[in-house]
């Protein structure tokens, strides 16, 4: 968002501060997540792994299955695999590229038995034959991001309880005068989902001209051993996470943008690449690094001339909002219009790279919102490369909250349902 987040500052630093002690370096264990992780036989299955050789080959094997994949420059995939029939209730999954092994397991599910099936005295009809395998689950994730970021339980309950289902994805922002946030991380982990952990390079509250934060200072190496320090730690913690560093470059109302802030053309990728490359050789290999513009406006920034390359962006992604007539410049647009061009350039871009909507919400003014979460769900969901939405839950600039109005928070969750 384009606005400060005075809030998160202030709700990070009462959760700890940013007194810290670096935690040892060493190589993550090679990890994999199962996406979902229960179903029928038949369901396609996302695997996500982290932690693996780099850019290297491998397989995934579950039963009688095997699924090829090559690794990212920092040891990430993500690969589908088709779940075989079987006997058994369980399957490992594994995944292996040279020397790292990893798995982790898939539950088959089935309908639960009729109550004549379970009355003793009834006698038993022939069991039917084996229904046909159910339609592959959706692979678009949920995710969320709330004002009191992912330490705020109470917040995070009450999207559940309002989506109808758990967030598998939390949002979270970070400045360049914070630690790493293993604690929360840690949270979010604890809850079975996944942090999408945004790193900002400015001190918040200071405003767009900031040149103790131009790029070519961070790219020079001045802020490395800051660097290094995240790097130890997230390797330490040593599970996947999401980073997305220096969000929205190709705008104007952050530090970071080429546009403002003695920046060039130029800069931002030489500050990615920087960044990547002193942070992936703490041994950071659980990163997944997510490259995320706005969406392209009317005045903003070429994308081709911020993007760092495939070697150095693991995932990529768009914000953006329907503003509707909340504010005197904006007007309604449909989903398609607010991101059609921009996920087309994405596409061209990093070709073959998962796609997220890493910010995204609907004011109420100018349309019906209801309408609105309806039709974003379902352009999502029909788009496979798109594998994440994650929603502004936020009264802020308006009331992007899914729950602005009942209309709005019953068409989203049934939304979702659809989606599944």
């Amino acid at each position: 968002m384009k606005l400060l987040r005075t809030l998160f500052s202030v709700l990070a630093l009462l959760a700890g501060g940013t007194v810290w002690v670096a935690a040892p370096a060493h190589a993550a264990t090679a990890i994999i997540t199962l996406s979902p992780d229960k179903g029928p036989a038949g369901t396609t299955v996302t695997v996500t792994g982290t932690g693996f050789p780099k850019k290297s080959p491998g397989t995934i094997t579950a039963g009688t299955t095997a699924v090829a994949f090559k690794t990212s420059a920092s040891g990430y995939f993500t690969a589908e695999v088709v779940m075989p029939v079987t006997e058994e209730t369980a399957l490992a999954v594994r995944a292996s590229s040279g020397k790292a092994k990893a798995s982790a397991t898939f539950t088959y599910t089935y309908s639960s038995p009729s109550v004549a099936e379970e009355d003793p005295n009834t006698v038993q009809a022939p069991a039917p034959a084996p229904a046909a395998p159910a339609p592959a689950p959706a692979v678009l994730r949920f995710g969320v991001g709330t004002p009191g970021g992912p330490l705020a339980s109470a917040e995070l309950d009450a999207v559940t309880a309002l989506a109808g289902e758990a967030p598998s994805i939390v949002l979270s922002y970070k400045d360049f005068n914070q630690a790493p946030p293993i604690t929360e991380l840690e949270a979010v982990r604890a809850r079975g989902a996944q942090t999408l952990l945004t790193w900002e390079p400015w001190t918040w509250g200071g405003g767009t001209e900031q040149p103790a934060y131009s790029l070519d200072r961070i790219a020079a190496g001045d802020f490395d051993p800051y660097l290094q320090q995240w790097g130890q730690a997230l390797a330490g913690w040593g599970h996947p996470v999401m980073l997305r560093f220096g969000h929205e470059m190709n705008g104007n109302w952050y530090p970071w943008s080429e546009q403002i802030n003695g920046n060039s053309s130029g800069d931002y990728v030489a500050t990615w690449r920087h960044v990547h490359d002193v942070v992936a050789a703490t041994g950071a290999s659980n990163i997944t690094w997510v490259w995320n513009p706005n969406v392209p406006y009317w005045g903003s920034i070429p994308l081709g001339g911020l993007y760092p390359g495939n070697t150095y962006v693991d995932a990529v992604a768009l914000d953006g909002y329907n503003w509707g007539t909340s504010a005197s410049w904006s007007s309604w647009h449909s989903p398609s219009e607010l991101f059609g061009e921009g996920l087309s350039q994405l596409r061209a871009l990093a070709p073959g790279k998962q796609i997220l909507i890493a910010e995204t919400a609907s004011a109420e003014q100018g349309g019906s919102k209801a309408d609105w979460n309806t039709a974003l769900i379902s352009y999502l969901a029909a788009q496979s490369d798109i594998t994440a939405i994650t929603w502004f839950h936020f009264n802020k600039e308006t009331d992007w909250r899914i729950n602005s109005s009942t209309a709005s928070a019953d068409a989203f969750r049934l939304a979702l349902a659809s989606r599944r």
